[in-house]
């Protein structure tokens, strides 16, 4: 230990770090092993890493003082990112700051179902030994009885001993037609496979009985790649730029996930080498991150993914801590930010089976959309940005304790909390619901303007007019008052964080509005929209459509909550071979549609930034 390094205390963790001096708070925080928020990959411009400096405070950086206000600096409140220790130092991290396992993460809905094909199977076999009648060799003996099958030569250096110390009886485990294990007695209702879904923010696992269908267990926690940037252009550049930064994102996200399969296994009660196959779905950039494939291609124009085809690679290859002859599958893409998760999210829904026009919105920091018309699959995804997770957001935040979920204006406002705790900030449902309601009240105009206290229309309850305040000379709406909330201070929603949403909404509804055109359809053709997503299936459906972020032309009953797509398509191709060979199918036949390319979509993007007006909501 250096005799110069500096201490850094943590509470409430109580953990202590040695750190250089002039070391940023981050570098410490990581050292202690904490999970703080970084949505804008620690750039010091979105103000959720927030930490405060118990006693004497460094001077505030000009990003700090940008975005924490006056107070806050007093209070010795200061960025993660921007801050750095020259001494000995005591820092309190705030709840709202840290990911961690409060995070409300939209995980399996059993969509698993027992299948005939499974990718990994077993057969119980009894044998006759070797005579001198019969020296027919170890290997042909099996494929008597299993039939046309293949090895590889580790499994054939242990073979014979196998067979003779069982007496040339045992399950024989079986890939496609590779023979990858011969294990002693009957296993034959031991057989698993883990689905993930790895998403840009969370990941979700289910364990899967290859036997019945049936889910055994399920794990979630945030993506620790999170801590490099909430958008994929983070973590591109991230990759790109960093020295050994493709290793370490690689290796973030399958820490991970090791640790999920061993929690699986642990929730099951079974032995992680009686799992045989994991399954991926992701966006590409995820995905290609999870192979560890240069995703810069993806971060430039024409936005080239390195190959469509799903991958088949030796669980080794991760060092996932299945069974050591056990596989990964990894879902084909259609293109370059039109990846595995829309894929899975096809497969699961059978959108491509509908014969009616029927359109699959994905609604997250990526928005993926799908649409099915007369045999044509045509996907899109858009950058809709991470305010839909609260990032950019003045008061926002993820889905977690203490987040207000759901908002009312009625004769007062109203709100429910996650966890029922004291507020602390606002996550995206309840953007969504706050701006539709002062939409309908009149309070904030179709081009995005809120209206101050004066201007508010007469018929406005003065409890909910009372709440139009001005802070930090900008008009905003003061969801909870300072004596409501849990943080020192109101939790307001900006004129700045309207615009926000509005820029979000806007790269969904072009989205949109560009896959219909190229169609020849109008929103009204639309016989269903599906809406998928760990975002989609905690948003109210009247207040999405208006604010515009869903159709508002077509009736709400059209209009259907399908949850995670992506790890039910993900569960499918872990169950079943013919799963994967539509996956495949289904990747070659979509259409990626690149928004940046199509002539219509820069004033489809301007009108779709507006509002809807309100005689447009009764249409």
């Amino acid at each position: 230990m250096s005799s110069n390094e500096v201490s850094v205390k943590f509470q409430p963790q109580g953990k202590t770090v040695r750190v250089a001096p002039g070391a940023t708070m981050r570098e410490a925080v990581a050292r202690a092993g904490i999970l703080i928020d970084y949505p804008c990959g620690g750039q010091g411009t979105c103000g959720k890493c927030r930490i405060r400096m118990v006693g004497a405070a460094p001077t505030p950086t000009e990003a700090e003082s940008g975005l924490l206000g006056a107070d806050a600096l007093r209070n010795g409140e200061r960025l993660a990112c921007r801050c750095s220790v020259d001494q000995d130092t005591t820092v309190e991290i705030p709840g709202t700051s840290v990911l961690g396992a409060s995070y409300q993460i939209l995980g399996s809905r059993g969509n698993a179902s027992k299948t005939a094909d499974p990718p990994i199977w077993k057969q119980y076999v009894e044998m006759p030994p070797p005579t001198r009648e019969d020296d027919t060799p170890d290997f042909e003996r099996m494929k008597r009885v299993l039939g046309d099958i293949r090895t590889d030569t580790a499994l054939l250096r242990v073979l014979p001993s196998r067979l003779r110390a069982n007496g040339f009886k045992g399950t024989a485990v079986i890939s496609d037609d590779r023979l990858i294990d011969f294990e002693e007695g009957n296993t034959e209702a031991e057989c698993y496979a883990v689905a993930f879904d790895i998403g840009t923010t969370t990941l979700v696992a289910v364990l899967l009985d290859l036997v019945n269908g049936g889910e055994c267990a399920t794990a979630s926690r945030i993506n620790p790649q999170t801590g490099y940037g909430d958008d994929v252009l983070s973590r591109i550049l991230y990759a790109r730029d960093t020295e050994g930064g493709l290793e370490r994102l690689q290796e973030e996200v399958l820490t991970a996930v090791r640790e999920m399969i061993t929690e699986l296994a642990a929730q099951a009660g079974i032995a992680p080498d009686r799992i045989y196959e994991v399954t991926f779905a992701g966006n590409t950039t995820m995905q290609s991150l999870l192979a560890r494939i240069d995703p810069s291609p993806l971060g430039e124009s024409p936005f080239v993914p390195a190959c469509r085809e799903g991958l088949v690679l030796p669980s080794d290859d991760f060092n996932l801590g299945i069974h050591p002859r056990g596989q990964a599958y990894i879902l084909p893409v259609i293109g370059g930010f039109v990846g595995g998760d829309t894929v899975a999210g096809i497969l699961a829904t059978a959108l491509d089976d509908d014969p009616n026009p029927v359109l699959l919105v994905d609604i997250g920091t990526n928005g993926e959309i799908v649409l099915h018309h007369e045999g044509r699959l045509q996907a899109t995804s858009c950058a809709a940005g991470p305010a839909f997770e609260g990032a950019r957001i003045a008061h926002g935040m993820r889905a977690a304790v203490g987040a207000i979920e759901k908002v009312r204006l009625n004769a007062a406002v109203e709100y429910d909390t996650i966890g029922g705790a004291r507020p602390v900030g606002l996550c995206g449902s309840a953007l969504i619901d706050v701006a539709a309601e002062l939409l309908r009240n009149g309070l904030v105009l179709s081009q995005g303007m809120m209206l101050d206290a004066d201007s508010a229309p007469g018929n406005v309850a003065e409890s909910v007019r009372g709440r139009l305040v001005v802070s930090d000379d900008e008009p905003a709406f003061a969801i909870a008052t300072a004596e409501e909330t849990g943080i020192q201070g109101p939790v307001l929603l900006f004129q700045r964080d309207i615009r926000e949403l509005q820029l979000a909404t806007a790269a969904i509804k072009a989205g949109i509005a560009i896959v219909l055109r190229r169609a020849g359809l109008q929103v009204q053709d639309l016989k269903r929209v599906l809406v998928a997503g760990a975002f989609g299936n905690y948003i109210r459906c009247n207040n999405a459509q208006r604010m515009g972020l869903l159709p508002h032309a077509i009736d709400e009953s059209r209009i259907f909550f399908v949850g995670n797509t992506s790890l039910a398509g993900a569960q499918f191709a872990a169950t079943s071979r013919n799963a994967r060979r539509r996956a495949e199918e289904i990747a070659r036949a979509a259409e990626h549609v690149d928004l940046s390319q199509d002539v219509h979509f820069h004033m489809e993007f301007s009108e779709a930034i507006f509002f809807p007006e309100p005689t447009e909501e009764s249409e």
